[in-house]
């Protein structure tokens, strides 16, 4: 947390800053005003006091405004220790009235006649940032710190600026310039008046990879469109995940992350999902297989991280300072250098979301943000009609909406001609043309600049690092003379800012505690799992009721078995219950004979007695019984 006194100290030092720049632009504006009258005495010395030379003066000075602009110089011709070059006095003369506006400019740099002009200043109208621009040039040529040297000047000014910091060589902005010999030299002969300046800066980083603030966008909210990009799909295939994204919409399942949507497609080829795959009609079950595969793919690559919550908002790119000055967001990428696609397709992703939620604004005098696209040729790079379709519309479009987009690249050819078209500043540095096709890119690039006194196709390959060929929007929207320009130099460090005072930075940024955590809240994924989960579930009592049935109808045939095992059983024991009786009664008969019974028996079918009783009942039997009891109990009679 900082003190009062640590508070003040900083007050004083944006104070000291301001007033040295107040002082600054004075004594720049009293070199201008001293150049112009040398300019005008050296004029009226050499040329003779004619009717015609008069009324062409007559005309200038109609033209000159009323009053000199702060930020504007007085165009003049060279004078004698003007070096010689390829432009002539008049031409020199053109350029720096092309250069000269009454609104508030960036100063790109001093135009060059094989040495540098100070007094003709190349600027950009601060107006016409929201009408776009490029800057291209070969490797080593000088175009980050145009870059730098442009994004400082804007956030001086107020304007807010985004660019993505591939090698981490952009974060220099942030700390002060370190002054020599050298780049005194450079920017004193450009009349540059070079102060070391520290930018307020933002440090972000893709998924969370590296040291700034994480930026994660979700599933949903990238597209089917970019991600079509990213993966690498065919026009087919892309139509069909477009179909998938509507199928994701419609049933309420969030797409947050690349799981959400492998979840999706995984129920859609599941033989739960394949019906509702048939009502997409134009999704088939091997085109989905393939989408599935190549994110499978994509997410073993790593690339599931920068998809995710909480999404980055990208209102947040907007912010200024409390002192007035543009916050420089730098969105630091080294992770995903071997993923170009990627890379290039969220910034695309990030430039969509600011069109798609900024309001119309017309034609601001300042801009509200300007957009560094760097190495935009991957952003082209085999590109869908509907990618480049969507790309062209965003860059018209979002001019409206008070947002500059500036490509960084290498040479115009990487810019598809209907953005290209869109561009008003052009900042080119060197091209080499070392083959065939470099010479072609060469001489195409040539072919988009306006005519001018140079040989482009020979300036463009002696360019020295840090010097281009400028041409840009006027206030009036018309393009500006063509100028071979010594750039600026930037006023921060021209070498990335010490790890230490990043990290301090991000732990002291207040969008840490908004976007530091990842958030994993239900989406596609745990409702399709829970919706697979449930038909599992169902799927095993389903068959535990048909195996219970089949239980049933085992254990009911057991039984009948049983039961006619038993009948048998029963059957066979009556059968040998009647051989038994039929045995007794032949043993019977037998005992009848042997006792001389000759009284003939009835069957036993016939007869309600036994053969006993029979046998105990007859006459004759009970005669010999009586007899026989009288004689035991003494009761018989004589």
């Amino acid at each position: 947390m900082s003190t009062p006194d640590a508070a003040a100290a900083e007050l004083h030092r944006l104070q000291a800053e301001a007033d040295a720049a107040e002082a600054a632009l004075k004594l720049a504006q009293a070199k201008a005003a001293l150049a112009a009258a040398q300019a005008d005495a050296a004029r009226a010395a050499a040329a003779p006091a004619s009717a015609p030379v008069a009324e062409e003066m007559s005309d200038a000075e109609e033209r000159q405004p009323a009053s000199t602009p702060q930020n504007a110089t007085t165009p003049q011709e060279p004078t004698a220790e003007t070096p010689s070059g390829p432009l002539d006095a008049d031409e020199i003369a053109a350029v720096a009235k092309g250069y000269t506006f009454e609104a508030a400019t960036l100063d790109v740099g001093a135009l060059m006649n094989t040495d540098p002009v100070p007094s003709a200043q190349i600027r950009i109208p601060l107006a016409m940032m929201n009408r776009h621009g490029l800057v291209a040039g070969a490797t080593g040529t000088g175009k980050t710190r145009t870059l730098q040297g442009l994004a400082e000047q804007l956030a001086a000014k107020g304007v807010p600026v985004f660019a993505a910091d591939i090698k981490g060589d952009l974060s220099g902005v942030a700390t002060p310039g370190v002054d020599s010999e050298k780049l005194r030299a450079r920017t004193e002969a450009i009349g540059q008046e070079w102060t070391p300046t520290a930018s307020v800066t933002e440090y972000f980083a893709l998924g969370g990879i590296g040291k700034g603030v994480p930026v994660r966008a979700t599933v949903s909210g990238f597209g089917p469109l970019l991600l079509s990009k990213v993966l690498g799909l065919n026009e087919t295939q892309q139509s069909s995940l477009g179909l998938v994204f509507h199928y994701a919409d419609a049933h309420g399942l969030a797409l947050v992350d690349l799981s959400d949507l492998r979840a999706v497609l995984s129920w859609l080829t599941s033989d739960e999902g394949k019906p509702e795959l048939k009502e997409l009609g134009g999704l088939s079950a091997a085109t989905a297989g393939v989408i599935l595969r190549e994110l499978i793919t994509f997410a073993d690559d790593g690339a599931d991280v920068f998809f995710g919550e909480p999404e980055f908002d990208v209102r947040d790119f907007l912010r200024t300072a409390a002192d007035g000055r543009g916050i420089i967001s730098l969105l630091e990428v080294p992770g995903v250098v071997d993923k170009p696609a990627l890379f290039s397709t969220f910034l695309m992703y990030l430039l969509a979301e600011l069109f798609e939620i900024l309001p119309e604004v017309g034609d601001p005098d300042t801009p509200k943000l300007v957009f560094f696209f760097d190495e935009a040729h991957l952003l082209f790079r085999e590109a869908s009609k509907d990618f480049l379709a969507a790309i062209t519309q965003t860059v018209r479009l979002i001019r409206s909406k008070g947002v500059g987009v500036f490509f960084v690249t290498q040479t115009p050819k990487d810019v598809p001609s209907d953005v290209l078209a869109q561009l008003g500043s052009r900042i080119q540095h060197a091209l080499r043309a070392f083959t065939p096709d470099d010479a072609k890119a060469l001489r195409a690039t040539v072919g988009t600049y306006p005519k001018s006194g140079y040989d482009l196709e020979r300036v463009l390959q002696e360019l020295g690092t840090g010097e281009a060929i400028v041409t840009v929007m006027s206030e009036k929207g018309a393009p500006t003379p063509v100028a071979w320009t010594r750039l600026r130099a930037p006023e921060g460090l021209m070498s990335p800012t010490p790890d230490p005072d990043i990290e301090r930075a991000v732990h002291a940024s207040p969008l840490l505690a908004k976007y530091g955590t990842a958030i994993d809240r239900e989406s596609a994924r745990e409702i399709l799992t829970a919706k697979m989960n449930a038909a599992a579930q169902a799927e095993v009592a389903a068959e535990a009721a048909a195996q219970a049935e089949k239980d049933r109808i085992a254990a009911a045939k057991e039984q009948a078995a049983a039961e006619k095992e038993l009948a048998r059983q029963e059957a066979a024991i009556a059968k040998a219950d009647a051989a038994a009786e039929k045995e007794r009664q032949r043993e019977y008969d037998r005992l009848m004979k042997t006792t001389g019974v000759t009284k003939t028996r009835t069957s036993r079918a016939a007869s309600s007695k036994s053969p006993l009783e029979e046998v105990l009942g007859s006459k004759t039997t009970q005669t010999i019984l009586n007899g026989v009891i009288r004689g035991i109990f003494g009761t018989g009679r004589r």
